[in-house]
């Protein structure tokens, strides 16, 4: 059985939760036009990209008792993995443009998903393992947060406010695994094997 935070619903269900996180969706939505417009091709096909993403993991978590049907499934994880694609050749254009620090976000970023992927496909599995999954998570983060207060530092302050903007709205996502809101189930399947070895009296 995987455990659910207890306090995890009582911030989700705060009256002004659902507006807070629609405003943080709103200004990445606004940085992501910023960037379309002003910034490099890499920069702006990483923050669609990433908008993208972040749009389907709200939907699958936020949603994904209602997405049921195998091929809305199939479909919302395609075009996730198209987008995480994209978010690839935007790292390998910062590699080539050497801009190490966006390609070392990129790829932070990137390990980030991988996990929230476990977390959504196999949550069983990430539960018997929690405390290195938990650890693997904290340490992406803190290099995430360290990323963002070096462009701080260097006095880019748009970046460094995108980057903020960006780990605020994944906790939201976080939120929603730890609270179990409208995270899909695991597979016929896998919930049968897992109810077999819970029955197996040698376990």
């Amino acid at each position: 059985m995987v455990r659910r935070s207890t306090a995890v619903p009582s911030l989700r269900s705060a009256p002004g939760y659902p507006w807070f996180k629609a405003a943080v969706f709103a200004l990445l939505a606004l940085n992501t036009g910023i960037f379309l417009s002003s910034g490099t091709f890499s920069e702006g096909l990483d923050s669609i990209a990433w908008l993208t993403l972040l749009a389907l993991f709200e939907l699958e978590t936020s949603f994904g008792q209602a997405l049921r049907a195998q091929s809305v499934i199939a479909a919302v994880h395609g075009v996730r993995f198209a987008a995480l694609v994209a978010v690839g050749a935007a790292a390998a254009g910062f590699l080539y443009n050497k801009e190490w620090l966006d390609a070392v976000n990129s790829g932070l970023w990137i390990a980030v998903v991988a996990l929230l992927e476990l977390e959504i496909r196999r949550p069983a599995t990430v539960a018997v393992h929690r405390a290195r999954f938990t650890a693997a998570t904290a340490t992406l983060y803190s290099g995430l947060g360290a990323v963002a207060l070096f462009w701080l530092w260097r006095g880019e302050w748009f970046d460094a406010y995108d980057a903020a903007l960006w780990l605020v709205a994944f906790a939201t996502i976080e939120i929603n695994i730890l609270g179990g809101k409208g995270a899909p189930r695991e597979s016929n399947s896998q919930s049968r094997m897992s109810e077999l070895g819970a029955r197996d009296p040698g376990s």
